[in-house]
């Protein structure tokens, strides 16, 4: 594949400013408690972890919206949170970060965290606060109603589904028809099998996992299968584009015109938490700016290699993706 490496770095430190992106899904605060073991309770049979450093991040849709944010894109969030400390939490990194979250609407659920006890470089244990029923329908009337306001002055809209009951049928379809009708792109990250609510998406971006889940027979790793895996995506979905990503395997681009396929570089990875993230920001970033769609893949791997070598949930920034630019000169 022939990229033009210096219309992507000028691409990169300029032209992402003018973007105007929308997310809309689960936005989590993802909290980490780093710490050394080096004994074992007296109280019970377990390591006890002796807290060095405690790490408050945004998660989930809100991690998509943070890459965005600082990578210089114009980046609005609408999800739902309760009213406790760790919404307080994610609205202080909204307004540190520039983040327009006029569309965060508050429910009579908490806001869903994620707090991870880390030993050394290994995670121990997970805590989960969250209710993952869907939320009541007064309240996804208010988030489509908030897309029906300001998608008018948006370039492309985001759907982030973390499971966690915000990504509801009605939320998703009443939001791809409202930007089908004026043709602003939505790009979907998909969660589950239940795929019927993202039908007419212009572009979707599962994993390997969620590619392999909803075909009729498993299928593996490699390219020719993958290819098929996105046809029948296409197909059965009305989704007019697919990046899968692939882990080891890097990403693949597929559309009824190309089909790309962007190998991954060879490097040590710490963790895949929130790669996917930034595959879809950049991705999305890279096509509501200009760039061809093979460009926008090429860009968002290079993104996700970045951020597999960094340990919890990480956002790129622009000087970080422009240096891993440099290097791949």
């Amino acid at each position: 594949m022939n990229i033009d490496k210096q219309r992507l770095k000028m691409f990169v430190q300029g032209c992402m400013k003018s973007c105007r992106l929308l997310v809309v899904g689960d936005v989590m605060l993802d909290k980490y408690y780093y710490g050394e073991v080096s004994r074992i309770s007296p109280e019970a049979p377990v390591p006890v972890n002796r807290v060095v450093d405690i790490k408050e991040t945004m998660g989930g849709a809100a991690n998509v919206a943070h890459n965005l944010s600082l990578l210089g894109v114009q980046t609005a969030i609408s999800g739902f949170v309760g009213n406790d400390y760790h919404c307080q939490s994610l609205m202080d990194k909204f307004t540190e970060k520039g983040i327009d979250y006029r569309g965060i609407i508050y429910c009579d659920k908490p806001t869903i965290a994620k707090a991870r006890i880390i030993g050394g470089h290994q995670q121990m244990l997970r805590l989960d606060f969250e209710d993952t029923e869907p939320v009541d329908e007064v309240y996804s009337q208010r988030m489509i109603n908030y897309v029906e306001q300001c998608i008018n002055t948006m370039d492309g809209v985001i759907i982030s589904d973390y499971g966690k009951g915000v990504c509801t049928e009605e939320v998703c379809t009443s939001i791809i028809e409202m930007c089908n009708s004026i043709n602003v792109p939505v790009f979907v990250d998909p969660k589950g099998v239940e795929w019927d609510k993202y039908c007419n998406a212009d572009f979707i971006t599962p994993n390997f996992k969620e590619t392999n889940a909803i075909q009729p027979k498993p299928i593996k790793n490699k390219d020719p299968q993958i290819e098929r895996a996105a046809e029948y995506i296409m197909h059965k979905y009305a989704i007019n584009n697919v990046l899968a990503t692939r882990s080891e395997c890097g990403l693949s681009f597929i559309n009824k015109e190309e089909r790309i396929h962007i190998p991954t570089r060879a490097q040590e990875v710490f963790d895949v938490s929130g790669a996917g993230d930034t595959v879809l920001a950049v991705f999305a970033a890279g096509v509501v700016g200009g760039l061809s769609f093979s460009e926008a893949a090429y860009l968002s791997n290079v993104a996700a290699g970045v951020v597999v070598g960094k340990l919890g949930t990480y956002a790129i920034s622009k000087e970080e993706l422009l240096e891993a630019l440099l290097k791949m000169a």
